[in-house]
């Protein structure tokens, strides 16, 4: 057999070596450019696992420092599966102190590959027991837990997060993106052999702090009188707001039935809903004020005008309206003192459809309030073409449009402040970001004129002196407000309940330099229900405590009774607007008729009569020590010289007479025409 060449066989050798070197190189060529990507993922996989660490959300704090709302560090317990030896003896030890199932972490151990949490956030006594046994494997980390030191107070309009540390209501929710700042990242190295060999951790960045508008001690109150309330009347639910009417501030925000943020996860969807922003209802008599501001300012009519109630009973397109008890003539004043439906109701139909609308939406109903809380209810206002013909009657008188209790406190502090509609504001300042922007249209808007912001006071508080708002007078204050009792729809009828109401009270005081705006809503109240026997009372709790802490001075003095403070108030004599009540009238006045068709006069004796000053351009000393010297009331509103009055100059009045005064910069001083006259 011939021998082959030994230069052959190496040959061979060689182009085999080549040719498994080529393709070796071929393959690593492809691994490298090609598979890079994917094997480099399954390696980080393999070799390492990224932890997300909670960040420590932003302090929340009423609007004196208080905290309302902080994050403290807690320890939350990992286990490494590749140091621990023994899964099922460490889950067994460990499942008793942690409060989870044995069973639960032995699965979690080993179909883990890199550290795995095994409880969340555990007390110091129950770290301190673990550390204790020494447990091969087991470790710490720290992260954050939420907690509310104040407990329910507060609750709805703070909010609740879960236990990743997300809000989920209240401010909390809100600015979420604000509190919870980003969070921080755990990067653990790990061998084949899953044994974890390097550790990195990046800092988490904190949250932004919050200074809520909230006083904690009005708040406190606040909460305090709703629940006396909730349990006097039996009501299903309440609430109680105190706003600042000089610049849409809440003050507080109080709900019953309220919860625990701290364990929120108890207490179910409805008891956690804030129904201050949330909860919309048929505010009923408190939304007169919306009416006459109308109508007033229309100058269709004045509060000495005589209405004809025609005893408690009208018919709006076929369509019979009945007043709570039958009242026959009485003065629009009265009409408002009293709470007359028919009576309001006969100044809204002069008013007209259209220009009642027009002022409705001018107050903000039926639109986003733009407050910074989560789920606002934007209430219900039909548009006006889809007004039936009766609308206009069930409108005046607060039906067939609902609100929210922010909207309708908002609206009578626009009232109180002359005229000036603000955004109901919660959040004051935002350390560490940027307060949210303002909603389109939520900047304040003027929605009556100083005059008939003037006079509507006046009448609001004719209502706590000698009308339905009786229950709600202060002790050492002045105060105006307005009472509510609205009927509720019966889901089973689709009718008005004649048994379920919801009463409400809204007011402000002092009536002349107003501080606080209050309104109080009690759902379904048992036995009593008209708004100022059981809102009424409430509202008067609440006021006297919040003006004394807040430090405001009386001005009612000490011993003054009621029966002093309405002879101070003006009694100008109205005049009728018809013929056919022109006989009732005179009966009223104690007068006869002085001839056919003519209107009865009623003239002022010579020494009560005085002629009001103009004080234009005069300072607050001058036009105060002018009224006094006059026998006058003045009710100064801002600061500066005079600028705007009501009466007019030369007006003649009584001697007690109010003298509403406002004062502003010296170039600011309004033309005659604009003084109470309509262009």
């Amino acid at each position: 057999m011939e021998q082959r060449s030994p230069r052959l066989r190496w040959l061979v050798v060689w182009v085999v070596a080549l040719v498994w070197m080529a393709a070796v190189l071929v393959r690593l060529t492809y691994l490298q450019l090609f598979c890079y990507s994917e094997y480099f993922a399954k390696a980080q996989r393999q070799q390492q696992r990224t932890f997300e660490i909670s960040s420590k959300r932003g302090p929340i704090y009423d609007r004196k420092g208080h905290e309302l709302a902080v994050s403290i560090p807690m320890d939350s317990c990992f286990g490494d599966p590749g140091e621990i030896k023994d899964a099922a003896m460490v889950a067994r030890l460990l499942g008793p102190i942690l409060n989870v199932p044995a069973e639960d972490l032995e699965t979690k151990i080993r179909d883990a590959k890199t550290p795995v949490r095994l409880a969340r956030k555990v007390a110091p006594e129950t770290v301190q027991r673990v550390q204790d046994m020494n447990l091969r494997g087991v470790f710490f980390q720290k992260e954050y837990r939420r907690v509310y030191p104040q407990h329910e107070l507060a609750a709805h309009a703070l909010g609740y997060v879960n236990v990743d540390e997300k809000g989920l209501g209240g401010i909390e929710l809100s600015l979420d993106s604000l509190i919870r700042g980003r969070p921080g990242r755990m990067m653990v190295m790990a061998d084949g052999r899953r044994r974890r060999y390097d550790r990195s951790e990046a800092a988490a960045d904190p949250g932004a702090g919050v200074i809520l508008t909230i006083d904690q001690t009005i708040q406190f109150i606040a909460e305090k009188e709703l629940s006396r309330a909730i349990a006097e009347t039996r009501a299903k639910n309440g609430s109680v707001v105190v706003q600042d009417p000089n610049n849409g501030h809440l003050l507080a925000v109080a709900n019953s039935p309220t919860f625990d943020p701290n364990d929120a996860g108890k207490f179910s969807v409805d008891v956690r809903m804030d129904r201050a922003v949330a909860a919309a209802y048929e505010p009923g008599s408190t939304f007169k004020m919306v009416t006459l501001s109308g109508a007033l300012e229309s100058g269709i009519t004045n509060p000495r005008e005589f209405i004809d109630c025609q005893m408690g009973s009208i018919l709006v397109a076929g369509r019979l309206i009945h007043d709570h008890k039958p009242f026959g003539i009485l003065s629009v004043r009265d009409v408002l003192a009293q709470s007359s439906d028919v009576g309001t109701i006969k100044i809204a139909l002069r008013l007209g459809a259209p220009r009642l609308y027009e002022k409705i939406r001018e107050f903000g109903m039926g639109q986003l309030t733009g407050i910074e809380l989560p789920g606002e209810n934007r209430g219900l206002f039909r548009p006006l073409e889809n007004w039936t013909a009766s609308s206009i009657g069930s409108i005046a008188i607060g039906q067939e449009v609902s609100v929210t209790p922010v909207q309708i406190i908002s609206a009578i502090s626009a009232i109180a402040n002359g005229g000036t509609l603000y955004r109901p504001r919660i959040v004051e300042e935002i350390h560490g970001g940027a307060l949210p922007g303002p909603r389109s249209g939520s900047e304040p808007q003027q929605v009556t004129d100083a005059k008939t912001a003037a006079t509507l006071r006046d009448m609001m508080e004719s209502v706590i002196l000698e009308g339905t708002g009786k229950p709600a007078r202060l002790d050492g204050y002045t105060a105006a407000g307005k009472s509510g009792t609205a009927q509720k729809i019966d889901p089973a009828t689709g009718r008005y309940s004649r048994n379920q109401y919801v009463a409400s009270f809204v007011g402000f005081a002092p009536v002349n330099t107003p501080v606080v705006t209050i309104l109080v809503v009690l759902d379904s109240p048992v036995g009593l229900h008209y708004g100022g026997d059981v809102g009424g009372p409430v509202f008067k709790r609440v006021s006297e405590q919040v003006l004394a802490y807040l430090e405001v001075s009386d001005d009612v003095p000490a011993g003054q009774n009621i029966e002093t403070a309405k002879n101070q108030r003006a009694t100008r004599q109205p005049t009728p607007t018809s013929d056919a009540n022109r006989a009732r009238f005179q009966a009223a006045v104690g007068k006869q008729p002085s001839g056919s068709g003519s209107a009865p006069t009623v003239a002022f004796e010579d020494e009560d009569a005085v002629v009001v000053p103009d004080f234009s351009g005069q300072g607050l000393r001058s036009v105060m020590e002018a009224c006094t010297s006059l026998g006058l009331v003045p009710a100064p509103i801002g600061s500066g010289v005079a600028v705007e009055q009501f009466p007019e100059a030369q007006a003649r009045v009584q001697r007690g007479t109010r003298v509403t005064v406002r004062f502003g910069r010296a170039g600011e001083i309004v033309p005659v025409a604009l003084r109470g006259e309509k262009n």
